[in-house]
């Protein structure tokens, strides 16, 4: 079995990075898409850069990662079964970390939207 080729592994990380580069923009029309910015892949750094101002309504450090298969989808989706028609939240801790917390992306930016 092969495994899947460089150019298309770029590829999936590419498209979710502009996605989330979409959603920024799409949560904080008062952006320039230039405030808002997609890294080359293989770059160094941050996947999307923000400009100062971009950086005052969005907080965060993004690091985007697109793959074949997550244990974490596994059990999102076990806790979206189990979820009663409430919004799944999924907590994950590792050995000498921080526990995460894992939503979907679009109620993570319905969240923004509210808080505005």
């Amino acid at each position: 079995m092969t495994g899947i080729k460089t150019a298309s592994a770029k590829a999936k990380g590419r498209k979710l990075q502009v996605a989330v580069k979409d959603k920024i923009l799409e949560t904080y029309p008062e952006l320039e898409e230039e405030d808002v910015k997609s890294t080359t892949m293989g770059e160094k750094g941050e996947d999307v850069q923000l400009s100062p101002a971009a950086r005052r309504l969005f907080p965060y450090s993004v690091e985007c990662k697109a793959r074949a298969s997550f244990p974490a989808y596994a059990w999102y989706m076990q806790a979206k079964h189990n979820s009663k028609g409430y919004e799944p939240l999924l907590i994950v801790k590792q050995d000498r970390s921080k526990p995460l917390v894992l939503v979907d992306m679009e109620h993570f930016f319905s969240l923004l939207e509210r808080l505005k």
